[in-house]
């Protein structure tokens, strides 16, 4: 019997993943010579969660690549934990550190599977994060020593990204203060912060094309369609704000070096109403339209849209970071309200669940971007708070197939309409921590019982082994 539902069959040459993150699996926090991250002191300061043993991915990832590829994954996301190669953040590399990837790396080539590695992960080291994370330009120094280290030592890796969700970093640092520093609606932060990861990443990828390193490299963007919940001028300008903050800002940045006019003014009227400013320095656009056309590839990460409307009251901001369903509100002064539209159904985390919202945003990438390169879904997937069966050995996870099978019908209806998209990245490999949710958000093919770290098969992974049968 077939678990295959709309999608019967993928592409030849398509590259079929999971994802994870070395944060969210790895567990060993400052174990084997590991510095802190901007987490660690963060997390315990609020007292809900710790992310030891997450998955204890770092003793435990010859089993979950050994799953992996026994259920049909082929290429494998994985972030380096900057804090275990350099605990000081510069100054000399941790070897107990480097060799833990090294052999990382080998397990995946032992099993087929690709590795695909992210430099940064929201996992700023505690030396970078304490003089000012992204927000300090001496730390986009600091980030391309780093990523050199990387590319001349682990030569067994040939698909890099240079940092994952640049937006998802600045807006929950400096606007709804979720991550450490959790300073509430800074847009000056913000922006500060996404110009300067634009910038790193263009100087990383620059360095990685003169040191002639073998393979491809790009950048993650997350990036969320904005629709208005009812087609009026107000909300139409309402969500083309919001769009400009989400997604425009960044994606110009990265295709154009620079921002077009209309973004410019769009995000001129933000900075406006919030107060708010950053700087760019003589020659910052140079370097970014440089790096435009060295960008190997795209990785783009689709959890949801956002509907909005027009809204001129006060900030307010409250986040949903527990699974009591209807309990998010965030509205900006001036930009929009995020509202909920009665006719798309939501996550118990308040996400919409919006399949053609991966089919727009990949069209509006495709039609105002025409440069950018290959396109990857790097994460996708379901949150929910998934549970074992009465015997204990089995999670049936209808709804998560449900999920990931509609996402992939909308991409393959934007590739049939010109959209170059190559592969797709399951968020994620196995049940992870998550920064602000904790534990009981549940996104994996293999569910794991964090007391006793015990694997358990989900049905979605039978359901990846079998979609993956179809890549000829």
């Amino acid at each position: 019997m077939t678990l295959l539902k709309r999608v019967k069959r993928l592409p030849e040459g398509f590259v079929w993943g999971a994802a994870t993150a070395a944060y969210q699996v790895e567990g060993s926090t400052g174990k084997d010579g590991m510095g802190k991250t901007m987490w660690d002191d963060f997390l315990v300061s609020k007292g809900r969660f710790l992310p030891d043993p997450a998955s204890d991915f770092y003793h435990r990832y010859p089993e979950d690549i050994r799953l992996a590829a026994e259920h049909g994954i082929k290429a494998l996301r994985i972030s380096i934990s900057w804090a275990r190669v350099f605990p000081n953040t510069d100054g000399d590399p941790n070897p107990v550190g480097v060799k833990y990837y090294h052999e990382l790396f080998a397990e995946c080539r032992k099993h087929g599977i690709e590795p695909y590695v992210t430099l940064h992960h929201l996992d700023s080291p505690i030396g970078m994060f304490s003089r000012g994370d992204w927000l300090n330009r001496a730390n986009i120094d600091s980030f391309v020593n780093y990523a050199q280290f990387c590319f001349e030592e682990f030569t067994e890796v040939s698909q890099w990204f240079t940092i994952n969700e640049p937006i998802s970093l600045a807006f929950f640092q400096y606007v709804v203060a979720e991550f450490p520093p959790a300073d509430l609606f800074n847009f000056s932060s913000s922006f500060q912060a996404m110009h300067n990861m634009a910038l790193a990443h263009a100087r990383v990828v620059k360095a990685f094309k003169e040191g002639g390193h073998r393979g491809r490299i790009g950048v993650i963007h997350a990036l969320k369609p904005v629709y208005p919940i009812v087609d009026t001028p107000d909300n139409r300008h309402a969500a083309e704000l919001w769009d400009a903050y989400l997604n425009r800002f960044l994606l110009d940045l990265t295709f154009f070096g620079k921002l077009t006019d209309r973004t410019s003014a769009l995000i001129e009227e933000i900075c406006g109403v919030q107060e708010a400013s950053f700087s760019v320095e003589d020659g910052d656009y140079d370097e970014m339209q440089a790096a435009v056309g060295l960008n190997d590839y795209l990785g783009i990460n689709y959890y949801q849209p956002q509907f909005v409307q027009a809204y001129a009251g006060e900030n307010r901001s409250k986040y949903n970071a527990t699974g009591e369903k209807g309990t998010t509100t965030l509205r900006m002064k001036g930009i929009a309200e995020l509202v909920k539209n009665p006719d798309v159904p939501t996550t118990d985390w308040d996400w919409n669940i919006y399949p053609q919202g991966l089919y727009d945003i990949l069209r509006q990438v495709d039609a105002n971007y025409p440069a950018h390169p290959a396109i990857y879904i790097t994460e996708n997937g379901l949150g929910s708070k998934d549970v074992l069966d009465a015997a204990g050995d089995f999670v049936d996870d209808d709804d998560r197939i449900d999920f990931i099978d509609q996402h992939l019908d909308a991409l393959l209806k934007a590739r049939e309409d010109g959209v170059d998209v190559r592969g797709y990245f399951v968020w994620s490999l196995q049940d992870q921590f998550s920064w602000s949710n904790g534990y009981n958000k549940r996104y994996g093919l293999f569910y794991i019982d964090f007391e006793t770290q015990r694997r358990v098969i989900k049905k979605s992974a039978l359901w990846s082994k079998e979609i993956a049968s179809t890549i000829d």
